[in-house]
């Protein structure tokens, strides 16, 4: 149980995403949903390496370091987090929810969400369990809106958060440079 959410006035709408078996590309398989801690910092690691290789999926250029990881994690709030899919013990892939802004209280009911999922797993419901889980979350947590920043050239990044309920609100231009390339943002939010 998370710290202080036993007495959290929205509990009984948390439904933790572990359990039973659920289907995954037409086969059975058991995936777990789990909030991350500094232990998982090698996979999460692991699973940034291959993502950023690709080139295409995320604005983040370098993979963050285990050490790196280890670091964020401990920064995390307990309002937010770092949520890893694992498939036989292996993370697949995670999603992180980041307040909106530390600084000030006045953005508190807003957050920021990022999905990072290996090749092999995309399009196989993996993102949907952590959206579904992520999301549960965020609203049992006071948050009342979700934002996320998708590389406008992931047309099917767009398509999944949109199947989610997230609305196109604006496009930043030339907001990502990786290996001397531009290429938009799409800024999408999410009412809960």
């Amino acid at each position: 149980m998370l710290r202080g959410f036993e007495s959290h006035p929205l509990r009984h709408n948390w439904r933790p995403c572990e359990g039973p078996p659920c289907f995954l590309g037409g086969m059975s398989m058991e995936i777990t949903i789990r909030r991350a801690t500094s232990d998982d910092a090698e996979a999460i690691s692991a699973v940034w390496e291959v993502v950023c290789a690709e080139r295409v999926y995320t604005a983040i250029n370098r993979a963050f370091t285990p050490r790196q990881e280890r670091e964020y994690i401990a920064t995390l709030s307990d309002r937010e987090g770092i949520f890893v899919a694992e498939v036989k013990g292996q993370v697949v892939g995670f999603q992180s929810l980041d307040l909106w802004a530390k600084y000030t209280d006045s953005f508190d009911h807003v957050g920021v969400m990022g999905t990072i999922i290996l090749p092999k797993w995309r399009r196989e419901g993996v993102g949907r369990r952590l959206a579904e889980h992520t999301l549960d979350f965020a609203r049992a947590n006071g948050y009342e809106k979700m934002v996320i920043y998708v590389r406008g050239g992931n047309a099917r990044g767009r398509a999944f958060y949109r199947s989610l309920g997230f609305a196109p609100k604006g496009v930043l231009a030339q907001q990502v440079k990786i290996d001397g390339q531009y290429e938009d943002e799409v800024f999408m939010e999410l009412f809960l």
